[in-house]
């Protein structure tokens, strides 16, 4: 049976959910919307299906089963309820909203609904790290004991000063951590747990921006373990992104979506063959995003997650995450003090704009 899609944004992002959905059998994409009527337009010709002026009509918009939400981050529970309350399964664009808060709401109306949530990381749907995870929970890396992550990539002027949302408090909820390393912060609570407490220090160090384009931050795992977590858009030209893991039975290293390098002291089955996928979220200098695989295969699991009544990949609870830490990265570099992961309140809310 066909699945029929919305494309609720029509900018860079939305480009690749067509480019995904085209991958995935038994899917069509059957309307636009979004801010410029002409971008609608040209995706509409460019895909096939019909490109709408305004929200309410894209929505009525039948049949149609769910909506891919692309729009800017600061938007998106707001746009996602509005799916949700027209009975749409919502896929969402990375990060789920820009608050805790904001996602608190949107998981509530989902849930009243009836209708399934889920949320875009990529990397969780990638072979090697599903490999990892795996790997972890079934105690090939021994005892988790420190993690190192570097998300060093480079953003030219015009890529914030060509739009009216990246680099705001308002419609990006941040920076180089919300933004570009919201990636690597769902994959280490995905891959090691919740995290306890957190110190971070921040910098708008290159860009004229009012949020920050450098962070630093040290992590203390609820299992134990310790960690640090580097984001920015000013490391020209723009490195791979790199996860370095050690427990106590041996190191495993990741470059992108790929595991480069494993020494543990027990030899595991290898990797799964690599694809043309496995380079995952390669985003180190370009927010284009040349391979629609990753998106593709997340697509495909919330789509059987709606047949089957499963639980997606990420749904909101758990892609609340990984705002919740980011938020208390901001709190941390705001007061100058440590964070613990117990506080209620979504700094971004609290934050004047």
């Amino acid at each position: 049976m066909t699945v029929r899609i919305g494309l609720l944004g029509c900018g860079n992002i939305s480009d690749t959910h067509a480019r995904a959905a085209a991958l995935v059998p038994d899917v069509e994409v059957v309307a636009y919307w979004g801010r410029d009527p002409a971008k609608a337009s040209a995706m509409a010709q460019r895909y096939g299906g019909q490109s709408y002026r305004t929200l309410d009509e894209f929505l009525g918009h039948r049949p149609m089963d769910l909506v891919v939400v692309g729009t800017p981050s600061g938007v998106h529970a707001e746009h996602a309820q509005a799916a949700a309350r027209q009975g749409l399964h919502v896929l969402v664009e990375k990060p789920l909203d820009v608050t805790t808060a904001r996602i608190d709401g949107l998981t509530a109306e989902c849930d009243r609904a009836a209708v399934k949530l889920g949320v875009i990381y990529q990397d969780r749907a990638a072979p090697d790290l599903v490999w990892l995870r795996q790997l972890i929970a079934g105690g090939g890396l021994g005892r988790p004991i420190v993690a190192s992550a570097r998300v060093r990539w480079y953003r030219p002027p015009e890529y914030y000063a060509g739009s009216r949302w990246r680099g705001t408090w308002g419609l990006d909820g941040g920076g180089a951590l919300m933004n570009q390393g919201i990636h690597t912060v769902d994959l280490l609570v995905w891959l090691l747990g919740d995290v306890d407490r957190v110190y971070a220090a921040t910098r708008t160090a290159l860009h004229d921006i009012a949020v920050e384009d450098t962070a630093v931050a040290s992590l203390e795992f609820a299992g134990g373990a310790v960690g640090t977590l580097e984001a920015t858009t000013a490391a020209f030209p723009g490195l791979p992104r790199r996860v370095e893991l050690t427990g106590s039975e041996g190191t495993i290293v990741v470059e992108q979506a790929r595991v480069v390098s494993v020494q543990l002291r027990t030899a595991p089955d290898p990797p799964p063959p690599g694809d043309a996928a496995r380079s995952g979220n390669a985003s180190a200098s370009s927010p284009v995003i040349a391979d629609a695989t990753g998106h593709a295969r997340v697509l495909e699991n919330f789509i059987a997650a709606i047949r089957t009544g499963a639980t997606p990949l990420c749904d909101g609870r758990d892609g609340r995450k990984s705002v919740a830490l980011v938020e208390a990265m901001y709190r941390s570099a705001r007061t100058g003090t440590a964070v613990v992961l117990d506080e209620p309140e979504g700094v971004l809310d609290a934050l004047e704009r």
